[in-house]
């Protein structure tokens, strides 16, 4: 999936986008609006990114994941080089010692990111604080031609580049979670 950044200050024309983009079969899960002003995207009825998602808090869990993971094998490298292993208690410790590092790092890298913004927006960061709205559509190859054509109706937009989507299964899934709610 690719997804396609737009900029543009009209929340209206925004809110005709979002309903010709579901009406020709691309689905709300693959759409978000991106914005400081959040009241008035709400007011438009358009799907804005969650607050989760608005913080650095997956890419800094990635990176504490990775120290934890380093930090884990260097106690089992430890142990075993100086033969800690031969107790009575084995490799239970070190194991145990291993995966609490592991848990602790990705969830203070998370706790980090809480504190900085996406990375993935800082590219818009200007715009947004100029008061602008960043639109941006996940499409599958199929869709970019429907995507295209839509968009050339709407003038107002900014083509603000293009990047990797979210993966098809995660976009499944919120579908999923979406229906479901739905139902209840």
């Amino acid at each position: 999936m690719n997804r396609h950044f737009y900029i543009s200050d009209n929340l209206d024309d925004l809110e005709k986008l979002e309903g010709e983009l579901e009406a020709c079969g691309i689905s709300t899960e693959q759409i978000h609006v991106l914005s400081e002003r959040d009241a008035e995207v709400e007011q438009h009825h358009l799907h804005d990114v969650s607050s989760v998602m608005k913080q650095d808090v997956v890419h800094s869990g990635q990176i504490g994941s990775l120290i934890g993971f380093a930090l884990a094998a260097l106690v089992v490298l430890l142990a075993w080089l100086n033969d800690w292993a031969n107790t009575a208690a084995g490799w239970i410790p070190f194991i145990f010692l291993a995966a609490v590092l592991i848990g602790f790092s990705i969830w203070e890298g998370s706790l980090f990111g809480l504190q900085k913004p996406n990375t993935a927006f800082k590219h818009f960061a200007e715009p947004l604080h100029d008061g602008k709205h960043l639109f941006f559509v996940d499409v599958k190859p199929t869709q970019e031609t429907i995507l295209s054509q839509i968009v050339a109706y709407h003038p107002g937009l900014e083509l603000a580049g293009v990047g990797a989507a979210s993966p098809d299964w995660a976009v499944a899934l919120q579908q999923r979670w979406h229906r479901f709610r739905q139902m209840i």
